[in-house]
């Protein structure tokens, strides 16, 4: 708990956004609203299966608004999709974007974006406010509750050379209007809905521990934590549930908001590093990688970290801090199992030979400015070596 008056001004930035059952049925008359009439509509194979993107499709065309399809989007979006994306973008006299999909569609949009407007190559972009110009107008439905990509200031690239993950953060990438409407999570599978819950859970914890935080973050990180410890299990097990899925996409906007105002932590910077390696689900590397994260953190975030143990159920009240981490871990450590996740990073693939080259890629994450606890690139391998 945080005590005394903030010395510090705070501020906050958010997009506009509609929450709610029935939100996506909006999308042609919000991207009508922005003065758009032909979009490039960014999305994956997969969503356009479950069919929301030919409804949404369907609302702009409803809306006067023509559409041209970009869906050549991995589940971690590659340089060299960003790219082409700007190829078709231009070749089509777009004047704005539409994302429908999780973390990975909204990111290439977003990338796409950057690109059009200031030229060059994606990867010119890394780091924190690097780009000049903002790009044009970017509607999102995110079709996920986890990368709360469609409200954060973060787009995260493959930089498929390096085969590692670049981390772009700068308010001129934060969508005009985010359309988050529960209902379209239901067709996620169990799979996919324990990895982008657990990635909530990651970015609710580390915005609650960040160097960066306040009061007003701090609100966001807090209820998020909770709705994913009361929510998650139940979402993956029982996938119809809407009002599981209901509080799991608040969680992620909460959550969203909290993240994108204080920056991440050590848990994203590794996990940019190892996903990029391996091309494995960020929310599954994040799921691994958190445990272990806390335990190094703990010590120089203490009453941060019980105010997060409170807020996943936890009775903090009486114990020594030894105790509170050793419940918040097992805490943690059972919703990740219980939603599915079990592997090791060995059992991901991960070699020991690889421990210093992941950790040497983490220790330049942006992210890790903001973490908690100073960590170089040996306390880096540590952890690594740990989650193996």
């Amino acid at each position: 708990m945080r005590t005394g008056i903030c010395s510090e001004l705070i501020r906050f930035v958010a997009p506009e956004f509609v929450f709610g059952i029935g939100a996506r049925k909006q999308t042609g008359t919000c991207v009508k609203n922005l003065g758009i009439n032909q979009v490039l509509l960014v999305t994956d194979p997969g969503i356009i299966e479950k069919g929301w993107t030919g409804e949404i499709q369907q609302s702009l065309s409803n809306s006067g608004i023509n559409s041209i399809l970009f869906s050549n989007v991995s589940a971690n979006p590659r340089d060299s999709e960003v790219m082409a994306g700007v190829e078709q973008y231009l070749s089509g006299n777009c004047n704005g974007i539409v994302a429908v999909g999780g973390g990975s569609p909204i990111d290439c949009a977003k990338g796409i974006a950057i690109v059009v407007a200031n030229s060059g190559n994606i990867l010119d972009y890394e780091g924190v406010d690097m780009i000049a110009e903002p790009g044009p107008p970017l509607v999102c439905v995110p079709t996920t509750s986890g990368s709360a990509a469609d409200v954060s200031q973060f787009a995260i690239i493959l930089d498929t050379k390096k085969k590692t993950k670049i981390a772009i953060i700068s308010k001129a990438i934060i969508p005009n209007i985010s359309l988050i409407d529960p209902e379209v999570t239901i067709t996620k599978d169990p799979f996919l809905t324990a990895c982008t819950g657990l990635d909530v859970l990651s970015h609710a914890v580390e915005a609650a521990c960040s160097n960066a935080s306040s009061p007003v973050t701090d609100l966001h990180a807090l209820a998020a934590a909770k709705l994913v410890s009361e929510n998650l299990v139940t979402a993956v097990k029982h996938p119809d549930n809407l009002m599981a899925r209901y509080n799991m996409s608040l969680a992620s906007l909460e959550a969203g908001l909290a993240f994108s105002n204080t920056s991440l932590g050590a848990v994203h910077a590794m996990s940019h590093s190892l996903g990029g390696l391996l091309d494995l689900p960020h929310g599954e590397c994040n799921a691994i990688l958190l445990p272990y994260v806390v335990k190094y953190n703990f010590p120089e975030a203490i009453d941060r970290f019980k105010n997060i143990a409170k807020a996943m159920g936890i009775q903090v009240e009486e114990l020594t801090d030894k105790e509170v981490l050793d419940k918040l871990v097992c805490k943690i450590t059972q919703i990740k199992e219980e939603a599915g996740i079990t592997i090791s990073l060995k059992d991901a693939g991960v070699k020991p030979e690889d421990l210093m080259n992941l950790a040497e890629k983490a220790v330049d994450d942006p992210c890790l400015l903001t973490n908690p606890r100073k960590a170089d690139t040996k306390a880096l391998e540590k952890i690594y070596r740990e989650a193996v």
